[in-house]
């Protein structure tokens, strides 16, 4: 599913955070989207989903304005993953994912849904843990978790914010790996994250954000010394190890 933003801009309480905002996301694309602190990463992400109605602008998907899809309807086409997840109420694994298939029950989960659940948690190597409680899993299984609720949805959009934060090296590299893969099922991923090393490995494409706008946009070769001081006001230079190249700051 493509995703088009024209011109958004959004507003709280008429302090602008998003300013005239214009992207193309073609169907399968991984997006990382970069920037600063306060860039408007988050609310960019939760404009896209509907969460927040944008101010000025339209958000499409395939061409339809995001705002005159129903909800029930919405639900089934974009899976969002928030930055932080409150797990107060204690709930096993596959309960958790379970509620993924939110949109398609109507009283109670049916056969297909809990075969479908199933067959979720194995894809994400969850089966062994599904009657444990979320709260008692490491910080990459319960990623996993998050990530695999929200692929139960059968989207065609999944949005995440931030999703390695607080993640050691090995279970970001192990998240980002894994949605990577997925855009070979045809879901279109977009990813708002800190890490412009990261971002450039696995996203095909990178959209930079400072102060509410779109200040680069395009593939990996956008992800310049140049364009990375700009964005982050911080000296960098550009190194290569064994054909991969890495932005490191300089002293």
């Amino acid at each position: 599913m493509n995703i088009t933003l024209r011109d958004i801009t959004f507003s709280y309480d008429k302090d602008p955070v998003l300013n005239g905002i214009n992207a193309a996301i073609e169907h399968g694309d991984l997006v990382a989207l970069v920037g600063p602190n306060g860039s408007g990463k988050s609310t960019l992400i939760k404009c896209i989903n509907g969460i927040l109605a944008v101010s000025e602008g339209e958000v499409l998907l395939d061409g339809t304005n995001i705002r005159t899809i129903p909800t029930a309807e919405r639900a089934r086409k974009i899976a969002y993953v928030p930055q932080t997840e409150h797990k107060a109420v204690p709930m096993k694994v596959f309960d958790a994912v379970l509620l993924g298939r939110k949109p398609y029950i109507f009283l109670k989960p049916s056969n297909s849904d809990l075969e479908i659940t199933s067959g979720i948690l194995k894809q994400f190597d969850l089966e062994d843990v599904a009657m444990r409680d979320v709260h008692t899993l490491s910080g990459g299984q319960q990623q996993r978790v998050f990530i695999a609720r929200a692929l139960n949805q059968q989207p065609d959009i999944l949005l995440l914010d931030e999703p390695t934060a607080n993640l050691d090296l090995k279970y970001q590299m192990e998240i980002l790996g894994l949605l990577r893969s997925l855009t070979q099922q045809n879901i279109t991923i977009v990813i708002a994250m800190h890490d412009i090393n990261m971002a450039s490995h696995f996203a095909n494409r990178v959209v930079m954000l400072k102060q509410g706008s779109v200040f680069a946009s395009g593939g990996r070769e956008i992800v310049t010394a140049e364009n990375v001081e700009q964005l982050f006001q911080v000296k960098v230079r550009i190194i290569y190890e064994n054909g991969t190249r890495f932005i490191v700051p300089v002293e």
